[in-house]
């Protein structure tokens, strides 16, 4: 699996002022807008290909039965 560590170049620093101002804008965006942008961001940030995101490591959780939470 690869691991993919954050690119802390692909941003730039902001002040708080503009960074509540960009907040302003994105709260006027749908929800499924927001997460589009998300995605992007999330790509560009950890450089992989907005396409293809990496897969979940499913080794690091645990189902348990319904059963079992009655009992603890």
């Amino acid at each position: 699996m690869v691991s993919h560590k954050l690119n802390r170049s692909a941003f730039k620093a902001q002040t708080a002022a503009d960074a509540a101002d960009h907040a302003r804008h994105y709260k006027n965006l749908s929800w499924q807008d927001r997460l589009r942008i998300t995605a992007y961001l999330n790509s560009m940030a950890f450089n992989y290909p907005l396409e293809h995101p990496p897969a979940m490591d499913k080794t690091a959780f645990k189902a348990k039965d319904l059963n079992d939470l009655e009992n603890l």
